[in-house]
């Protein structure tokens, strides 16, 4: 697949069934994601996969966190929970694993992650698969948090959701750079602009 092609037009992939990635995609995927910017070198990432029977302990997961926060949550919100992660045949689970360091703050960390996260999402539009990144308020429970093994100074940033698209896949909407792009001249250029804070002569 082209480059620009695959950056103008990836999309999220919210219906997605059997099969789930194979060793080899997988492998491209997890490639994709190291190529992310990282200011230090310092790999402030790592990822966990979960399919077949994980994804049901996944959801056991959900639903005691669930359980945790509201003790009277009703069977049917349970049950949702219990049925979140089994929308896609595999889960990979995006951590920042944030490292100490004098130069390279917690804030650059994360967005390192971040993007390869975004890294994850190309490589799968590349290769057929579909994809969509989902937090909610179960990426941030201290409860999935421990349950999935997070260490103090990792941060969840989300489950990606991969499998094979079901349907259709959507086309991106397009839209267009002008609505969110505009020139700088530089600080004295916008102060003369704006009549404010230049000497008279």
């Amino acid at each position: 697949m082209d480059a620009l092609d695959l950056l103008l037009n990836r999309v999220s992939v919210t219906r997605l069934c059997e099969p789930a990635p194979d060793a080899a995609q997988l492998d491209l995927l997890f490639r994709a994601a190291l190529r992310a910017p990282d200011h230090g070198q310092l790999h402030p990432w790592r990822f966990l996969t979960i399919e077949g029977a994980a994804r049901y302990e996944l959801g056991e997961l959900f639903a005691s966190a669930l359980q945790s926060r509201q003790a009277n949550a009703a069977e049917e919100a349970l049950q949702k929970a219990r049925n979140m992660p089994l929308r896609a045949p595999m889960l990979i689970v995006v951590i920042a694993s944030v490292k100490t360091h004098p130069k390279v703050p917690e804030h650059e960390q994360v967005l390192a992650a971040a993007c390869a996260a975004h890294g994850l999402l190309l490589a799968a539009h590349a290769q057929g698969l579909g994809a969509v990144w989902r937090t909610g308020d179960f990426s941030y429970d201290p409860h999935v948090l421990k349950g999935l093994g997070l260490s103090e100074h990792e941060r969840l940033l989300g489950f990606m959701y991969v499998g094979t698209p079901e349907g259709r896949v959507r086309v991106a909407p397009v839209l267009e750079p002008q609505a969110f792009v505009s020139g700088w001249g530089g600080q004295t250029r916008r102060l003369s602009v704006c009549g404010a804070g230049l000497p008279s002569g």
